[in-house]
């Protein structure tokens, strides 16, 4: 009499499934939680300038964090914005790159949505850029390239992002990171939402130009 281990073996299927997922699980989380520490506004804080939030654009990225006049904030909040991309995509890269993909999505998106803010969080570029370090790092100097390049023709921030964001993912799968591509096609069409306002103003001219005081 044979023995029936069909039920055995879905038993061992779903075990291996949970194995599998649980690095991607534990990736998510760990990127949206590093993702989502608000150093713009915990760096204004401290440095005596109240809330960040009630500025400018109400935003929390170093852009806002510049109007308050301090550069060197600003520099600092760019600078870990990014690294907290880097360092959420980067650590879980060594459980595989599925890991590191999941992880480097959920940091963009705790970034751009803070449950401790209210989901009300940045607009990602420096995150963004973060993430490109801790997958492929010579897409930074490509990303840095085109932004530089673009700012220098135009003189506008945001359309130079903008620019930055929709080459990558085209960069990305033609030099083999097709799976990485697919990641940064979807933070690009995220990017794009968050500067919506500023593509507005930027059709309608009124977009301020790098150097402006305007």
């Amino acid at each position: 009499m044979e023995r029936d281990v069909s039920g055995e073996n879905n038993v061992s299927d779903i075990f291996t499934w949970q194995l599998g997922a649980l690095p991607t699980l534990a990736a998510l989380a760990f990127g949206y939680l590093l993702g989502s520490i608000p150093f713009g506004l915990i760096l204004t804080r401290m440095a005596g300038l109240g809330d960040v939030r009630a500025i400018g654009s109400g935003n929390i990225g170093a852009t806002n964090v510049l109007r308050t006049g301090n550069k060197k904030l600003a520099a600092a909040t760019l600078l870990l914005d990014a690294l907290k991309g880097t360092a959420g995509a980067a650590i879980a890269s060594r459980w595989g790159l599925d890991a590191g993909i999941a992880a480097g999505l959920a940091a963009f998106l705790g970034h751009l949505f803070p449950v401790w803010l209210g989901f009300k969080g940045g607009k990602g570029v420096a995150t963004y850029v973060g993430v490109l370090l801790g997958l492929v790092p010579v897409m930074v100097a490509v990303f840095a390239a085109i932004w530089i390049g673009m700012a220098y023709l135009t003189r506008y921030s945001s359309l130079s992002a903008l620019v930055a964001t929709a080459v990558s993912p085209v960069v990305l799968w033609f030099i083999g990171h097709e799976k990485v591509a697919l990641l940064f096609a979807l933070l690009t069409v995220i990017t794009w939402w968050k500067h919506r306002a500023n593509i507005g103003r930027l059709m309608n001219g009124t977009e301020s130009r790098i150097g402006s005081k305007g």
